[in-house]
């Protein structure tokens, strides 16, 4: 009989490489772990670990067990919130990843709402950007994973095992400082991003980066980006200060305070599809299903104020 305790040892040991490691990660000691180790070889008959000078290396049989194991504990959760919720034993937990232009727009709204509608559920925010948020829900290191992709890029088929729920459409605006000739174009028409080919560039995130890049290719120009920060602030700030252009979604913009920059409507238009990932076992968890509806709710509403 395989155990969901031993199962998570297994997963510390393979992630951090050696028994101490994977005990100061679960909160045990080294010998603990050791034990845990021997057990769950025991019940399935064969070595799963052999050590490699101070670290740990997974067998064949190891690897196919850690390969099965986020699925299996993520099941194991999702089964124990449901009960748990059914039988009023406890309060439901949801543990949250968003990416930065999303924790500071979408996510206050929903769980300030999610607190209002269920006080008794408790939700555990982390930041991470796709595909790194979509790989901690796959592992099972998380319920709920708020993430983009651009229309009509490559793997669109890639959150095809994933419960997905659309909240809503970000498009991209380019950034120019306030004494710029396109400036004055602000809310009044569009710019061919060609208009900006000879300009300095300013680029945010890795992902969007490549976007801007591949933006700007199918325009005939390959961008000279002088500084590339994931930070949005920095990107607006750099603008405001005249030191180049930018391009970010609309989101982003939204989580910060403009000074000094303009907002100029693109052609071609571009826009990221953003979305609420979740497993199908956690899926029918009330406190992850609640947690959806408040996100697509805040969604709703950002949309509703462009």
């Amino acid at each position: 009989m395989i155990e969901a305790r031993h199962l998570r040892v297994l997963r510390a040991v393979a992630s951090t490489g050696s028994f101490s490691a994977a005990g100061r990660e679960l909160g045990c000691t080294q010998p603990a772990v050791s034990q845990q180790m021997k057990a769950l070889e025991s019940s399935v008959g064969t070595p799963l670990l052999v050590r490699t000078g101070r670290e740990m290396r997974l067998t064949q049989a190891g690897e196919a067990l850690v390969r099965h194991a986020a699925g299996i504990i993520a099941g194991l959760t999702a089964a124990e919130e449901e009960v748990a919720a059914i039988a009023g034993l406890r309060a439901g937990r949801v543990r949250l990843v968003s990416f930065p232009s999303g924790s500071s727009t979408l996510v206050p709204t929903a769980l300030a709402a999610l607190r209002a509608a269920h006080p008794g559920t408790r939700v555990f925010l982390e930041e991470a950007e796709p595909p790194k948020s979509v790989e901690l829900l796959r592992e099972g290191d998380c319920d709920v994973a708020l993430a983009f992709r651009y229309e009509g890029a490559a793997g669109a088929e890639e959150w095809d095992d994933l419960v997905v729920r659309p909240l809503l459409t970000d498009r991209l605006v380019a950034l120019v400082p306030e004494g710029h000739r396109l400036a004055r174009t602000e809310g009044v028409g569009s710019v061919a991003i060609g208009e900006l080919a000879r300009e300095s560039w300013i680029a945010g995130c890795p992902r969007c980066r490549g976007q801007l890049v591949e933006v700007c290719e199918g325009a005939g120009f390959t961008p000279r980006i002088d500084f590339a920060t994931d930070d949005y602030p920095a990107v607006v700030g750099l603008v405001g200060a005249g030191l180049g252009v930018a391009v970010l979604p609309q989101l982003a913009v939204e989580s910060v305070r403009p000074r000094g920059v303009r907002t100029v409507t693109l052609e071609p238009v571009v826009r990221r599809e953003i979305v609420a990932l979740t497993l199908p076992d956690l899926a029918q968890v009330p406190a992850v299903t609640a947690t959806l509806d408040q996100l697509a709710r805040a969604g709703a509403r950002q949309s509703a104020t462009r």
